[in-house]
């Protein structure tokens, strides 16, 4: 995995010589810009030294809008939850990102100080790809997304991250991955065992404020370790 080209991605550091590292990945259709400019709205504490990374997803025909190259984590080959996901692509971004973990880890950042967040597509590649690192994580952030191929979880977990703080939140009107579907994906992550930081909110398919204020005290929380020792 570690084999794989780095992605281009935008690169914000919170302070001098970040001791952590967010990958944070973008929707369908967006790139590293989009969220870029989120850090100072998560107002995290000035103790943190964080580095957030943004990358780019690579450009693909989508399937779903016609086949239009855009920018894409995987093929959407269908709009219904089971059929959706074109795993093959998933598993290549899986591998995508695991070489962004192991470039921050060659920088001298502890895999337990490591987050992987992302929204609707890239929350789904922060999902699958940390639930199966073989290194402990600080945490994975999910929004507006849902957990592809849960049947598949159970063999392919990796045992450090049985315990990895999660949190999820979507939209109560999200038009394109269904609020059931979220919900879904939240009971079968705390059937397998996992504790997830669950948070609705009445919007659609985006992102609010209070949303990103979440995350920011669910970072804060879980990067707060070494900031405090």
């Amino acid at each position: 995995m570690t084999d794989t080209p780095l992605l281009p991605s935008i690169t914000v550091d919170t302070g001098r010589d970040p001791d952590a590292s967010v990958i944070w990945m973008h929707g369908l259709g967006d790139t590293g810009h989009g969220w870029s400019q989120v850090v100072p709205e998560l107002g995290l504490p000035p103790t943190l030294s964080v580095r957030f990374l943004f990358p780019h997803a690579p450009s693909m025909p989508v399937t779903i809008n016609q086949g239009y190259v855009m920018p894409a984590w995987y093929d959407i080959r269908a709009a219904d939850l089971t059929s959706r996901a074109d795993l093959a692509g998933v598993g290549a971004s899986r591998n995508r990102i695991e070489a962004m973990v192991a470039a921050e880890r060659a920088r001298g950042v502890a895999a337990s100080r490591i987050v992987l967040a992302g929204l609707s597509q890239g929350g789904v590649i922060a999902l699958h790809t940390g639930l199966r690192h073989a290194e402990r994580l600080a945490g994975i952030v999910g929004m507006s997304t849902y957990l592809v191929d849960p049947a598949s979880l159970a063999a392919e977990a990796s045992d450090a991250n049985r315990a990895v703080p999660i949190l999820l939140a979507h939209g109560l009107r999200d038009p394109v991955i269904r609020y059931e579907w979220a919900e879904a994906s939240r009971n079968a992550l705390e059937q397998g065992g996992w504790k997830v930081e669950w948070h609705a909110y009445p919007m659609e398919h985006e992102a609010s404020h209070a949303e990103i204020r979440a995350v920011g005290a669910f970072l804060a929380r879980v990067l707060a370790a070494k900031a405090s020792g």
